[in-house]
């Protein structure tokens, strides 16, 4: 069985972040969501936890850091080409997302990121496999 990944972020506004992603593509696992949590899916494998933060805060002692001011984490996923890591900023930034830089392409490898409703920090990196291998150290 390969291994899931569950990412868990809080969230201000539940709804407001469901819609948010909804217009970016992404669907709910309907069985995990409810009032408090709704389950997004990335992939077979990959899903994140949008929690209200009263919800999250149950899950630790910590104090939730304000992710428009500090960063803990940056998400990336992959995407098959240059132009669905636009796609993909671009309807971000189209759903209220802030873009804090501009794309950043190495020819090999491609890079563009947002800034969702709650300040979490997402990138969308797409990789020539072979270009990658042959910027290696000692290639």
């Amino acid at each position: 069985m390969a291994t899931q990944i569950f990412v868990n972020l809080p969230v201000k506004d539940l709804n407001r972040s469901v819609a948010f992603f909804t217009q970016l593509g992404y669907t709910f696992n309907p069985q995990f969501t409810d009032e408090k949590a709704a389950c997004m899916m990335v992939s077979d494998t990959i899903y994140v936890m949008l929690l209200t933060e009263t919800f999250f805060q149950t899950f630790t002692r910590k104090e939730i850091i304000d992710a428009h001011k500090s960063i803990e984490s940056i998400i990336c996923l992959s995407a098959d080409s240059k132009e669905a890591v636009n796609e993909m900023v671009d309807k971000a930034q189209a759903a209220g997302a802030y873009i804090p830089k501009p794309a950043t392409d190495y020819g090999f490898m491609y890079q563009h990121s947002f800034e969702d409703l709650d300040g979490h920090y997402w990138e969308y990196t797409w990789m020539d496999p072979k270009g990658f291998m042959e910027h290696q150290p000692g290639k």
